[in-house]
């Protein structure tokens, strides 16, 4: 439900007058460009990680299914999401994930091959840098804002200030040479930060119109399959259970 909400949410804004939209759109600049470099605030929807959704290898599908691997039950669970096309913001919303853990998990079925790499360098390096994997260096390198022999000079710039007892960081010795800006950093470190954060759309915040929206009949019936399902796998673990304590009994 959390998909369709949201969805909805979006259409109200959409809906609402020019002239509301436009104040609304030059406040979220205002906020925007007070954090955010021009890059990170003019990026389109194919390069933003949040919009973007992620396909199912074959491998992915079969693991979704099979689950030979044994993995953790939030990878199972992601790559239930990625099934049904949902975008790295609803998988967010409705498994209550930050993004950076949506990031993480991503990174992860991407290495495993369960997921395919996307065409876009700058969701790659967003989701890599989120996740942990991808330093400040190798983000900006991975988006080209950087070379390869401008990263190795960096490098090498560091060893020698840390052998006169400066221990600089990478994106200050690169804004040092002008390779990027302070905006260019602090955007990065700030998306960092509030990667962390979790984000759950309240329904008190939306029209009464739209919060009162009755449930669809597929969401219905998706929600009677579920409990189905559980009230079974309920079963199944007491018999279990009681197959374990009956054992523990005659060997006690």
């Amino acid at each position: 439900m959390t998909k369709n909400i949201f969805a909805v949410f979006l259409e109200k804004l959409l809906g609402f007058p020019l002239w509301v939209k436009q104040i609304i759109f030059l406040h979220l600049y205002q906020n925007l460009e007070k954090y955010l470099a021009e890059d990170f605030i003019n990026v389109t929807e194919e390069d933003t990680f949040h919009l973007y959704v992620p396909v199912l290898s074959f491998a992915g599908r079969n693991e979704m299914v099979d689950r030979k691997c044994g993995c953790d039950v939030n990878i199972y669970n992601f790559l239930a999401n990625v099934h049904d096309g949902l975008s790295m913001l609803e998988i967010s919303m409705n498994n209550f994930w930050t993004m950076e853990e949506v990031a993480k998990t991503y990174m992860y079925c991407l290495d495993k091959e369960y997921v395919k790499a996307p065409t876009s360098k700058l969701i790659l390096a967003m989701a890599g840098f989120m996740s942990g994997k991808y330093r400040t260096g190798e983000y900006f390198k991975r988006i080209g804002k950087i070379n390869i022999d401008q990263l190795e000079r960096t490098i090498v710039k560091q060893k020698e200030l840390a052998q006169q007892g400066q221990n600089l960081k990478m994106a200050e010795i690169m804004i040092s040479l002008g390779y990027i800006t302070e905006k260019d950093t602090s955007s990065l470190l700030i998306i960092k930060e509030e990667s962390h954060k979790r984000f759950i759309l309240d329904i008190g915040i939306l029209p009464k119109e739209v919060s009162a929206l009755p449930p669809k009949e597929a969401d219905v019936k998706a929600y009677q399959d579920e409990i189905v399902t559980l009230k079974e796998q309920n079963r199944v673990l007491k018999e279990q259970l009681s197959k374990i304590l009956t054992f523990v009994k005659k060997n006690g």
